[in-house]
């Protein structure tokens, strides 16, 4: 009886120690991926890829000569980067000119899309502004290269100085001021002293440009 009984104990040692076994064995085991051929999974990422694309501010109204990128989900010959013309337009196969100037990027994925129903099911469209160049400001007078250039969100008046090259020998250094044109159609004039400025003095007069500006260096 001893003995049959060390036997059964024995029996049970190994049954349990087997059942630890595949447990841990289970427990290491990575989830399954979801199948290749899941297709609401499949529908689901193919929806949410175009939307990575937005553009960051799409109440942006395009202007002339800004650089557009023009994506059309799963089409690679109309998905391209495209410059808006002089005259507002842009041109794009299938559905040739298309207003730009004037509207959103919203505004023109709508107009695009609408338009290459005709041609394509559903199709999905995202514009983003890569570069905006229809946003000038102007740097006249004591300039080593006086002239127009392109407005970022982040250019002072200091900035615009260094794209202009700088100083010319006489410039009026102290005298600078930027004409500022309002909605109203009136006129404000900004005081720009440089010495004070690069001395850390009255800095605030450093103020960030707006479409349109033109700093006089006398």
């Amino acid at each position: 009886m001893v003995m049959k009984s060390r036997a059964d104990c024995l029996k049970s040692l190994v049954f349990l120690l087997i059942t630890l076994v595949a447990s841990s064995l289970w427990a290491q085991t990575p989830a399954a991926s979801p199948a290749s051929g899941d297709s609401s999974l499949s529908q689901t990422a193919t929806s949410l890829a175009p939307a990575a694309n937005k553009p960051n501010d799409p109440s942006y109204v395009i202007g002339n000569d800004d650089l557009l990128a023009i994506n059309v989900w799963k089409q690679p010959d109309i998905t391209r980067s495209i410059p808006v013309r002089s005259d507002g337009k842009i041109s794009l196969p299938l559905i040739g000119e298309v207003q730009a100037t004037g509207r959103t990027p919203l505004q023109l994925e709508q107009t695009i899309a609408t338009r290459l129903q005709t041609y394509i099911e559903n199709p999905e469209v995202t514009v983003m502004v890569q570069q905006i160049n229809s946003e000038k400001f102007n740097v006249l007078g004591q300039v080593t290269k006086p002239g127009s250039y392109p407005l970022t969100l982040a250019t002072t008046v200091l900035d615009a100085i260094a794209e202009a090259g700088g100083f010319r020998d006489f410039a009026k250094q102290k005298s600078i001021y930027i004409l500022r044109q309002n909605r109203n159609g009136s006129e404000t004039r900004i005081a720009f002293n440089y010495k004070d400025v690069i001395k850390g003095k009255d800095v605030a007069q450093n103020v960030r440009l707006r479409p349109g500006d033109t700093i006089i260096v006398p």
